[in-house]
């Protein structure tokens, strides 16, 4: 279900041939960049999190994670991921395939300036085996993004 609307909205958008579906799961970074045949950091992820009681998505690259000083500064609270089940009700894609694409309205999405360094970018499409191969603009209109922010720092820091 999550795959087919995910993957409507971006065929509808005109990125249909951009698709790619894998035999393999690329339910996480490290599967992804393996399936696509990339770096980690070229994957976009889709993080998510409860602000002000709204559902907000942040896409950054594969190779960083949240900063939480940074994330408080943005946001003025502590980033407070959303559990498996809220994802799936809040945002309308199980872990593993979560996309800015054909999400439940309501929705805030943000672009991490970590994908700034990285094309193309793949974020999934909506299942644990998918993604879309996208460059940085592409990605900013079909995601309905607010803007860009600087909430990550690199995975080994």
């Amino acid at each position: 279900m999550s795959f087919d609307l995910a993957s409507s909205y971006v065929s509808d958008k005109g990125y249909g041939d951009r698709i790619k579906v894998f035999e393999q799961s690329s339910a996480t970074v490290e599967l992804a960049a393996i399936a696509v045949g990339t770096n980690p950091g070229n994957i976009a992820k889709s993080l998510t999190f409860m602000v002000n009681e709204k559902p907000v998505m942040i896409v950054c690259a594969g190779d960083v994670k949240i900063d939480n000083s940074k994330y408080k500064q943005q946001f003025s609270t502590k980033a407070k991921m959303l559990t498996r089940e809220e994802v799936e009700e809040l945002i309308g894609h199980a872990v593993g395939g979560v996309c800015p694409f054909g999400i439940k309205e309501g929705v805030q999405v943000y672009m991490d300036i970590s994908l700034k360094q990285y094309d193309p970018i793949y974020p999934a499409c909506g299942s644990g085996n998918s993604a879309v191969e996208l460059h940085e603009e592409e990605l900013v209109e079909l995601s309905q993004s607010i803007g860009w922010i600087d909430v990550t720092k690199p995975m080994n820091v």
